[in-house]
């Protein structure tokens, strides 16, 4: 793992665990073993490495998804397979949705991290309106919207609560 690497997963913890204002560059390079002048040679600001962190956590969820066509030709159905992401994200690490955390903070966040947060709300929307289209909903651009609400809210009411089973509850 590099140092930029090292870096931003790091953060991505940290932001997971407390929000866009839970690290700082001293405490990540403390972390990975660097000065934290060093940091600003990966990121020349917070707001670099807040919008890259943004940027590849949405790149890596799409990924882990696949494509939702063909996710449905293999029989399955997409939305249990990104259901599945949202779950083991609760229940494999016990942390929120990186960009669901982001996007409760979005007043406050710098531009270029509040533009990563959208294009991870709107790539995601896309996917789930190709998955309830595939799926055969009437209404797949309100589905896709009513998925990920439930997803992000179940998520936040049960870490909230410290009680996994709201997620489940309302994921079955």
């Amino acid at each position: 793992m590099t140092k930029k690497e090292a870096l931003l997963k790091a953060a991505e913890f940290k932001v997971r665990l407390g929000g866009y204002s839970n690290f700082s560059f001293r405490e990540l390079a403390n972390e990975v073993g660097m000065k934290s002048a060093s940091v600003h040679y990966h990121f020349p600001t917070k707001a670099d490495l807040g919008a890259e962190l943004a940027h590849q956590y949405t790149d890596n969820f799409l990924a882990a998804l696949g494509d939702p066509v063909s996710i449905h030709a293999t029989g399955k159905n997409p939305i249990d397979v990104y259901t599945q992401l949202f779950r083991s994200s609760l229940l494999n690490d016990d942390k929120m949705c990186l960009c669901g955390l982001l996007g409760a903070q979005s007043e406050s966040l710098p531009d270029k991290v509040r533009l990563e947060v959208k294009r991870f709300f709107n790539e995601n929307l896309a996917w789930l309106n190709a998955a309830h289209t595939v799926n055969g909903e009437k209404d797949p651009v309100h589905a896709a919207i009513v998925t990920v609400s439930l997803l992000e809210g179940a998520m936040m009411i049960s870490k909230a609560l410290n009680d996994h089973s709201y997620f489940e509850s309302v994921t079955q």
